[in-house]
């Protein structure tokens, strides 16, 4: 069994470690190649680490490399003089490096650091090295490493024959065919790319493409899969040149957009806690001239090449990142399930889900060539800002939540970023009265749309599309920019909808409201001004009493959630993903050890309708320029992921009980369905690589979406602990002549 080099830190994951006989300079910096491992002194371990190392490699390694660690059947020895002569004048980062971005092969990086540490001191100790008195640092070991080089090829100790060759130099060709992003094409992204989250900075997830039609999408095959290491993924993949970008976990690869090989690979290593990345939600990438933008599990954004994968910079966003779930900001959890938004050569992204951040979230803007944060700016306002005496007299340090956790869009006309916002996550802070109360209790700037300009991150509107949110009904979503008319002439809005499935028309332009449409699945608002878009609420719910249950609609999860809606520009009808569900709501006051501690102080517990038939999952077709629904379809299985339109007069949709679905856009009608491995909880894309058009979507559990749908339907059961990616394309494409 073999290995094959990837193109960052880690290694293409293949067989038994037979790499460890690597190249020279095996991805570490000079610093640390000059502490090789057995020409430039000791590298310092103690015995008892070497003792918990041998342990480890037994239950790890053995079956590969043999008890005695030069007897295996299937891996190379690690030990002896060949051993020590490929690797004596490498450094321990780099044979760290390679240990846990590689084993074991079933399952890489499955070890916490530590383990990996000490495997290795136990590999030195057996190659005649000699312990000390400090042991070998795995936090230490993974910053020396670095993910710097770019290889020559794969497999390079295996066959190197005429077939190898060939299939290299394609692979090679590709990679220095990548042409750089340029702000033009962020601007107007070619019809064969994807080069951001929901398609554009329009964010409309719409596609020109139409080789793939209503006429021929029954034609629909598997053109390829791959598996990518297991999370809780919700990730967009992007696609350049033909070449596809994808995130899971730890990793980020490049693969063919024709066939899936992989061409290179990032594999991170992570702190303890967090193992191999499993919990991850990151939601999409971002690409603007040779670098490829990511968030990571540990809380960091990195810039990578993204001809090689080499790490280019990383950056920490916030101020003490810490070996937690998600990062440390001021010794306050927080997560980048969002992900980032390339403009005016900023990278630009919100944090979210803070939950004991005193003080809430925030959005960061990065310079795109360095890393360096350039502004921040704060989601829940502050004294002396526009909105910051609308916390009920609370100070700074008891306002919590404002969480961005949906990549934002961009109008570069207008030069101005919009962000949707979260709610609050402790609500008593508005309910409780005080000695002295703020001017309102709207809690500014939660549940609202922030615009910003990209180059300072100073606020120039806000629209706060429901205010004093106690009931967790975010209006976070994607911030979509429509033109549409109005009185009867053009205008260039931002629409968007929260939980309650209320969509809100803004003049992008000053947040002026203009007009409002909804679903009907709630019962929280009972009247909309239609002069300013307030959000008029239901008394019965209005004031919640401590322990007092409340049946509200929908629950928490909400009508519709963060798997978004698309837009077809030609015909003005958006597509909305919807959820039909209610819950049983209480409102629990806690004491102040009990915030700090995190989580929120709502109680709220999924339930069908009163009235319901059993179908929960639902999708909208409604005309804007009309107002009025074109069709609906219900089915039993909630929708779980994003929707995807096409100019070829598809819609494509996926669903909790593993269905992937094309729809005739104009009537609704089941053109194809197939079977994933789990729920597609992402966001599909469609591209084009060598003149065909293919459909892309990555399924895997995990998501909270897959929570609450078990929830509604336990029968329907959602595999867990496999992601893959899913390709199809049409079985004959270019003989049809479509």
């Amino acid at each position: 069994m073999r290995m094959a080099w990837s193109r960052s830190s880690g290694w293409v994951r293949l067989g038994c470690i037979s790499a460890l006989t690597a190249l020279p300079g095996f991805g570490v910096t000079a610093q640390a190649q000059a502490q090789g491992l057995f020409d430039s002194g000791p590298v310092s371990f103690t015995a008892a680490q070497a003792a918990r190392g041998k342990s480890a490699y037994n239950d790890n390694c053995s079956s590969c490399h043999g008890g005695n660690l030069d007897d295996g059947q299937f891996g190379p020895p690690v030990k002896g003089p060949a051993f020590r002569a490929q690797w004596h004048s490498q450094s321990a980062a780099a044979l760290f490096s390679l240990a846990a971005t590689t084993m074991p092969p079933a399952a890489p990086d499955s070890l916490d650091g530590q383990s990996y540490a000490d495997i290795e001191a136990y590999i030195l100790q057996q190659n005649g090295a000699t312990a000390g008195t400090t042991a070998l640092s795995a936090a230490e070991l993974a910053k020396a490493a670095s993910p710097a080089r770019r290889a020559g090829g794969y497999g390079f100790l295996g066959n190197h024959d005429a077939i190898y060759q060939a299939a290299m130099a394609r692979r090679e060709a590709l990679l220095d065919e990548l042409t750089p992003v340029t702000a033009t094409m962020l601007r107007n992204p070619p019809a064969a790319d994807w080069l951001m989250w929901h398609g554009t900075y329009a964010a409309t997830g719409y596609s020109q493409l139409e080789q793939i039609n209503a006429r021929n999408a029954g034609d629909l095959r598997v053109a390829w899969t791959i598996t990518l290491p297991a999370s809780g993924n919700e990730i967009t993949p992007l696609v350049h040149d033909g070449v596809l970008f994808v995130e899971s976990a730890n990793t980020v690869e490049a693969l063919n957009g024709t066939d899936g090989s992989v061409l290179w690979q990032y594999v991170r290593q992570l702190p303890p806690r967090l193992h191999d990345g499993r919990q991850a939600h990151m939601k999409a990438l971002a690409i603007y001239q040779d670098k490829l933008y990511a968030p990571t599990a540990d809380g960091h954004m990195v810039a990578l090449d993204v001809k090689t994968g080499r790490l280019i910079w990383d950056t920490p966003i916030g101020t003490a990142p810490q070996d937690t779930h998600e990062g440390e900001v001021g010794g306050n959890t927080y997560t980048l399930s969002g992900g980032p938004i390339v403009a005016d050569g900023k990278v630009v992204i919100g944090v979210s889900l803070a939950l004991n951040a005193a003080g809430g979230d925030f959005i960061v803007g990065l310079d795109g060539q360095t890393g360096k944060e350039l502004w921040r700016f704060h989601t829940i306002a502050r004294p002396g800002q526009p909105g910051g005496d609308s916390w009920n007299g609370a100070p700074v340090d008891q306002r919590y939540g404002g969480g961005v956790w949906t990549v934002g869009s961009f109008d570069p006309d207008l030069n101005l970023l919009y962000f949707g916002t979260g709610n609050t996550y402790d609500t008593a802070t508005l309910l409780l009265p005080r000695s002295h109360p703020g001017r309102s209790n709207d809690a500014l700037y939660t549940d609202s749309t922030v615009a910003l300009d990209p180059d300072t991150g100073k606020l120039v509107w806000y629209y706060q599309h429901m205010n004093r949110d106690v009931w967790d009904m975010d209006w976070v979503f994607e911030q979509s920019l429509l033109t549409l008319p109005v009185d009867g002439r053009p205008r260039k809005l931002l629409f968007t909808g929260g939980k309650l499935a209320i969509f809100d028309a803004l003049d992008r332009a000053n947040g002026k409201y203009e007009f409002s449409t909804e679903v009907g699945l709630q019962n929280l608002v009972v009247r909309i001004d239609p002069k300013t878009g307030a959000k008029i609420i239901n008394p019965a719910f209005d004031n919640p009493k401590p322990g007092q249950n409340y049946v509200i609609c929908p629950s928490t999860d909400g009508a519709r959630n963060w798997i978004s809606t698309s837009f077809d520009p030609t015909t003005d009808i958006l597509y909305v993903p919807l959820l039909d569900n209610c819950m049983n709501f209480h409102w629990v006051p806690r004491d102040p050890a009990q915030v700090a501690a995190g989580g929120d102080d709502i109680s709220r517990a999924p339930i069908p309708p009163h009235d319901s038939d059993g179908k929960f999952g639902r999708i909208e077709a409604i005309n804007l320029r009309t107002r009025k629904t074109v069709w609906t379809l219900r089915q039993r299985a909630a929708i779980e992921s994003s929707m995807l339109a096409s100019a070829g007069g598809v819609i494509f949709s996926g669903s909790h009980d593993r269905e992937f679905h094309a729809y005739a856009s104009a009537t609704g009608k089941l053109l194809w369905q197939t079977t994933l491995n789990s729920a597609p909880s992402s966001s599909p894309i469609t591209y084009d690589a060598g003149g065909e058009q293919y459909v892309a979507v990555v399924a895997g559990s995990g998501s909270a979406m897959d929570a609450f749908a078990s929830a509604l339907t336990p029968e329907i059961a959602d595999p867990s602990g496999s992601t893959t990616l899913w390709v199809f394309k049409l079985r004959n494409a270019r003989a049809s002549g479509n």
